[in-house]
């Protein structure tokens, strides 16, 4: 009887607390929405090839530090195409498909290794990761970048590279 009780009393609550809805507003083409939560956490929602991926505040913060970390003396064309590294692997079925498994997918992002990403990102950073979600991309689909004056990688050195784009200090390319 305990049990009907509370399942009942459970169910009434249910049905009489108020119903939150979304609003949603359009920010890319019709493959891109945000929408707005009560809790005001925004979420976007990017459909790629019939798959859904949603990106919170959370993740525009790890992203905005990302991009500080690896790109903060960079041009701001820089840290657009960082950010948009990020949301081409995020697209690409070769990545894991949530921000935090692509930023901190092992060997990913040197600064993710190095205890770099601990940095503020400053408003440029949240700019550029904006931008990069809004579509915009400087590195034509790119999913890797690096630096060739400092890197250490011998494959990101000797890897046969397309679609090669250089923006300030770093070689954005795909293979």
């Amino acid at each position: 009887m305990k049990k009907i009780f509370v399942s009942m009393i459970t169910l009434i609550t249910l049905l009489i607390s108020p119903v939150y809805c979304a609003n949603a507003k359009v920010i890319q083409d019709s493959e891109s929405q945000t929408l707005y939560k009560e809790q005001s956490e925004v979420v976007t929602v990017f459909n790629n090839k019939g798959n859904n991926f949603y990106i919170t505040k959370d993740d525009i913060n790890l992203m905005a530090q990302i991009v500080y970390a690896e790109s903060c003396a960079e041009p701001y064309e820089g840290k657009v195409a960082v950010a948009s590294v990020i949301l081409n692997r995020l697209k690409d079925s070769h990545f894991p498909n949530n921000i935090e498994g692509v930023v901190k997918q092992k060997c990913a992002f040197s600064c993710v290794r190095d205890g770099k990403i601990d940095a503020v990102p400053n408003e440029h950073c949240f700019n550029a990761v904006m931008d990069a979600l809004r579509g915009k991309d400087p590195t034509n689909n790119a999913v890797f970048f690096y630096n060739p004056t400092i890197a250490t990688s011998t494959w990101m050195k000797n890897i046969n590279k397309k679609n090669v784009k250089k923006i300030g200090n770093h070689v954005f390319f795909i293979v």
